[in-house]
């Protein structure tokens, strides 16, 4: 399997969420065994050398691949999450998407100051929702070493918004 492979198993689905948006779907790559196994593997190999301490995830596609690389590379896995979702205290990041306004949470306690954490997401789009994630880290004390997504839609510019991080994508739209 090679990673053209993977993208091929990657279908557009017009009009989703809404009229306008091509949205890459990715549970064609999650329900085919070989292809999941292969995208968690690459991620892997994409952090070789790196010395990470964390995963982070946000959610909810950055779970599908965070948690499996995380288990992988035998460190913890920390769930970004929508309001209200987390159980214990936590810390609120606002942030402004092309629609409106949206906020991530992470657990207060979540991460040590110093700490390394790489965050990872099945798509870099526009890139609101990771630096969201990238400042809550931040906020507790984290180091970001890198960003880490599946695929990228190049045509966003989602790396602009993320400008000064480490960003590795592996397929490119």
């Amino acid at each position: 399997m090679k990673l053209d492979d993977v993208k091929s198993l990657i279908r557009e689905i017009p009009d989703f969420p809404r009229k306008g948006i091509g949205f890459k779907d990715i549970t064609p790559v999650l329900k085919d065994k070989d292809a999941f196994s292969y995208s968690v593997n690459m991620l892997a190999d994409a952090l070789k050398g790196r010395n990470v301490d964390l995963i982070a995830g946000p959610e909810a596609r950055g779970f599908l691949f965070g948690a499996p690389l995380a288990y992988k590379m035998g460190i913890g896995f920390i769930p970004v999450r929508k309001p209200g979702k987390l159980p214990a205290e936590t810390i609120k990041y606002e942030y402004e998407l092309e629609y409106g306004m949206d906020s991530l949470e992470i657990h207060k306690d979540a991460i040590k100051k110093g700490k390394r954490v790489v965050i990872v997401d099945d798509l870099l789009a526009t890139g609101g929702t990771i630096f969201a994630a990238a400042k809550l880290i931040e906020e507790l004390g984290g180091i970001v070493d890198c960003i880490l997504f599946l695929t990228e839609l190049t045509f966003l510019d989602g790396r602009k918004k993320l400008d000064g991080y480490d960003i590795i994508s592996l397929i490119k739209f």
